[in-house]
């Protein structure tokens, strides 16, 4: 706060901080800077993905308690920073941990005991819905809907009914189960500390470019590759704690406040991003099919809906619980951690067991599983315009359906 002798243009600096780095952002503009980050990953012949790094967590883990052989997973790890979807996730931590501190937002929260329970089950059930889906929220649902893929509208549908059953079976604990409910001391940190937080805040964001550029001039090609990587895992991570920009919440608060901006800001970032991927598709900048996964139509819905009813139970998705821990949110480190081994442990079995192992006897030119196909519409539909029609018009019917519940909190379920 400006003091009656601070300079007038110390204030004005500080005005334009406060409204830069302090106050959130809006909804709408996360979704457009997110937007501007994918489609600049995408230009570079690259995809943003989530579980895939999350899962290689949980292959690390599964490896280092021995369970790795009986899972069938390869003995061979390389660094979990040298993993592109590992890194571009601890990247996303920093990212938003850079953000709190810059906005003096991160303090460690430790929640309820129960809370640690429903993080362990919410973070499973996240791990056996996106091995189902072939993908998180991000690359299940936002990736393949982006690459005209109609296996993301099966997850959307699928998160829709997980997102309502995970809320009323939630709500029903809040109702009925007692134990556990008190939360805990918050814990103190030094005041000095706290207005140190900027300070700290430039520095990791002073490294974090650092880093990127040393790999970027290292000589070492896959250090070379990875370089970008680093600035649009941190960028993504900076834009999502900003705006507070979640995929659980857009699936979710209709059914819980009938609030709707954050599902409209997500409808936003998908109709500005599909016709432009579309270009790169057809000028063949990009392969669609690296984020289209062989899982449409029983693997995404099904495990959209056991996803949706997971990240209601972990109080986030995947990339909504990689930000929420840069801001020093106990419990959805616990979520994670449960999300990584479970995903891991889920693909290994589904794998070993035939049922995401892909056909290799197909004559298909896309890859296919007893969980789905690689569905593309463009070539489903032999054209780009009814591709457009469907996804377009899926589009407006999600934005009227949240538009009237805003008005009328019809689907409410409170």
């Amino acid at each position: 706060m400006s003091t009656p002798n601070t300079p007038q243009w110390v204030a004005g600096f500080k005005s334009d901080y406060d409204k830069l780095l302090v106050k959130k952002w809006s909804s709408y503009l996360g979704a457009v800077l997110l937007m501007v980050v994918i489609l600049a990953l995408m230009i570079n012949g690259m995809v943003w993905g989530v579980f895939g790094g999350v899962k290689f967590w949980g292959d690390w883990f599964n490896n280092l308690i021995g369970l790795g052989p009986l899972l069938g997973l390869s003995a061979e790890r390389m660094p979990l920073w040298m993993h592109s979807m590992s890194l571009m996730n601890i990247t996303l931590v920093l990212g938003a941990f850079c953000a709190a501190l810059l906005s003096r937002q991160f303090s460690p929260l430790r929640p309820p005991k129960i809370e640690y329970l429903w993080a362990l089950l919410g973070g499973a059930l996240m791990g056996i819905g996106a091995a189902l889906a072939g993908g998180c929220t991000t690359g299940g649902f936002f990736n393949p809907v982006l690459h005209a893929s109609p296996a993301g509208w099966a997850m959307w549908a699928g998160l829709l009914a997980g997102a309502a059953i995970g809320f009323k079976l939630l709500y029903w604990t809040l109702e009925n189960i007692e134990w556990g409910t008190k939360a805990p001391p918050s814990l103190q940190v030094p005041a000095g500390l706290v207005a140190a937080y900027p300070l700290i805040g430039w520095v990791v964001a002073l490294g974090a470019l650092v880093w990127a550029l040393l790999w970027l001039y290292s000589g070492s090609a896959p250090l070379v590759y990875r370089a970008p990587i680093v600035l649009a895992g941190f960028a993504i991570g900076f834009i999502l704690h900003r705006s507070r920009l979640c995929f659980a919440r857009a699936f979710r608060e209709p059914f819980v406040t009938a609030e709707g901006e954050m599902t409209k800001a997500v409808i936003l970032a998908l109709a500005i991003g599909m016709p432009i991927a579309a270009l790169l598709f057809q000028k063949k900048v990009i392969d669609p099919y690296m984020a289209i996964p062989a899982t449409f139509w029983i693997g995404s819905l099904v495990g959209g809906v056991i996803f949706g009813i997971g990240m209601v139970f972990a109080g986030g998705c995947a990339s909504g619980s990689l930000w929420r821990m840069g801001e020093g949110h106990v419990k959805l480190w616990v979520a994670m951690f449960f999300f990584a081994w479970s995903g891991s442990t889920a693909s290994a079995l589904f794998k070993k067991f035939g049922l995401s192992a892909v056909d290799e006897d197909s004559t298909d030119a896309f890859e296919r599983t007893n969980l789905g196909f690689q569905a593309f519409m463009p070539e489903m539909f032999s054209s780009w315009g009814i591709s457009f029609l469907v996804s377009g018009g899926l589009l407006l019917a999600w934005y009227a359906w949240v538009r009237y519940n805003e008005s009328t909190e019809r689907f409410t379920l409170m």
